[in-house]
């Protein structure tokens, strides 16, 4: 109880700092049976004006429900060193920033697959199988706008080489570069989107990593490739998935994903709101689209069709049109 009370308090007053509130914690357990907690968390703005439903409210009764970010972290976690403590604090500014978005798991790949993130377990636990690896489990779903089944179970198996990178095998360590890794290997082709299936590997390893530049290395862009993505981001996760609502275009985690800065995340927005393709707001870290871009409609589904059709396996294909030597 002593550590969970110390996790507590530190959690407390590091969510405070960066402007959120823990709405509630639970006891819950990672992949070994390990005793986590669980924190709820929401921006203080929206907590004060909203709440969190509950079993007993009536159905057909609309009540406005805030927007919220679990964090798990082992009960034994302590983060009150100084290093530890500067990374978790970012990780929760970030968070606060992604929970202004209209929905906060939400993410884009290259190829245009809008992508939600969910059910991660944290921390990472070791492999069950005899691998020298440490593992974290989620799905990602693909978000259409038109309730696509479509999603991958996935296991993410980071090497024993990869942690000594990472400060804590905890989930404001890691989540970033695993979500970006199970982007990359969409990208890639290694990932298929299925309506039921088992779990599918993620390889998290120093290819994704340069120990000379200490900095982690996904995908080369150009201007113009950053353009269209970003572009593309605004038209699915505000026009099509986000109501209209802004989404934040300077979330660290994309310019992590494109190999680019935050800085020139800031320079592409601001070129793509003067081809009027996009609203910046007023902070000009959030924008909305514009009637043109969502004038491109038919370009941007025919990028999802191709993305699909580039992650679906074509040797299942022949193989059920009998085509196989075995």
């Amino acid at each position: 109880m002593g550590t969970q009370e110390v996790l507590a308090g530190q959690v407390e007053a590091a969510a405070k700092a960066a402007g959120l509130v823990v709405v509630s914690s639970a006891v819950g357990q990672d992949f070994s049976g390990n005793p986590t907690t669980r924190f709820m968390l929401a921006l203080v703005a929206d907590h004060s004006k909203t709440q969190v439903p509950t079993h007993s409210e009536l159905p057909g009764i609309s009540t406005p429900v805030m927007k919220t970010q679990v964090l798990e972290l082992s009960d034994k976690f302590d983060f009150s060193r100084a290093d530890m403590l500067a990374e978790v604090g970012v990780y929760l500014g970030e968070t606060a920033k992604r929970l202004k978005n209209p929905q906060q798991d939400y993410y884009l790949t290259l190829h245009g697959l809008p992508l939600s993130f969910e059910k991660f377990t944290w921390p990472f636990h070791a492999s069950t199988s005899g691998a020298d690896t440490f593992l974290v489990h989620g799905e990602v779903h693909l978000q259409d706008g038109e309730g696509s089944p479509l999603h991958a179970k996935v296991a993410a198996s980071m090497t024993v080489t990869f942690a000594e990178i990472v400060k804590a095998p905890e989930q404001p360590f890691a989540e970033g570069f695993i979500y970006n890794a199970v982007r990359k290997t969409m990208d890639q082709g290694q990932l298929e989107l299925v309506k039921s299936g088992n779990r599918q590997p993620v390889p998290v390893t120093t290819r994704f990593y340069s120990p000379w530049k200490k900095r982690f290395n996904f995908n080369d862009t150009t201007e113009g490739q950053r353009q269209e993505y970003l572009a593309a981001k605004v038209f699915w996760l505000s026009g099509v998935l986000g109501g209209g609502q802004p989404v934040w275009l300077l979330d660290p985690r994309d310019a992590q994903y494109l190999n680019s800065t935050v800085e020139e995340l800031k320079k592409t927005a601001a070129a793509l709101a003067g081809e009027g393709l996009i609203h910046l707001a007023a902070d000009t870290e959030y924008a909305t689209p514009t009637e043109a871009l969502m004038g491109h409609r038919a370009q941007y589904a025919a990028e999802l069709a191709h993305a699909l059709a580039f992650i679906k396996p074509t040797f299942n294909e022949d193989m059920r049109g009998g085509h196989t030597n075995m």
